[in-house]
């Protein structure tokens, strides 16, 4: 892989998500890495769908550049949060009016899953991204990803924590490393 998209499901500016965005991106410094906002997209509507938001061409297009897709995500009582929801409802949709045979721009695309959360390493939301993904037709790299815990001071990846997300990179970039 040459180019990543990273999708936070977190708004929060210092969240654990976004800094595990962030441990993410400097590990793969031989990989483009784009961490896209979704603070900016508006609810969907199928009445404002077309002409499309501004917002969501920009990341239809970060998107179709991508050779991956990585998503992190807190968990919201045991499920996704609204903001990455919403950002999956826009890019599962066809670009243009009706095209239902050429499909989103997720289409076929490689998609990993991590979570920094409490106990639960994020395994409800881990869980439901992983079915969402597959209906989505996207190709789910590493089955449920990786999931951290945190304290509520600091966000530090313990060592073992480190071995798993090095799996993790190896396993999603590897077979794709010439993409």
């Amino acid at each position: 892989m040459k180019h990543i998209v990273i999708l936070v499901g977190s708004l929060r500016k210092d969240s654990f998500n976004k800094q595990l965005a962030t441990i993410i991106k400097n590990k793969l410094q031989h990989i483009h890495v784009e961490i896209v906002n979704l603070n900016k997209i508006p609810f969907f509507n199928e009445d404002e769908e077309f002409p499309t938001p501004i917002q969501v061409k920009m990341i239809r297009n970060a998107i179709k550049k991508a050779d991956g897709i990585w998503i992190i995500s807190p968990e919201y009582n045991g499920e996704i949060p609204g903001v990455l929801k919403n950002a999956l409802d826009w890019l599962s949709r066809p670009e243009i009016k009706n095209d239902w045979e050429t499909g989103s721009v997720l289409k076929n695309k490689a998609v990993t899953i991590s979570s920094v959360a409490g106990r639960s390493k994020g395994l409800h939301v881990r869980t439901a991204l992983s079915k969402l993904l597959q209906r989505l037709g996207m190709n789910n790299v590493y089955d449920l990803g990786t999931g951290f815990s945190f304290n509520q001071q600091t966000f530090e990846l313990s060592k073992e924590d480190d071995q798993l997300l090095q799996q993790q990179i190896q396993t999603f970039i590897e077979p794709h490393k010439n993409s």
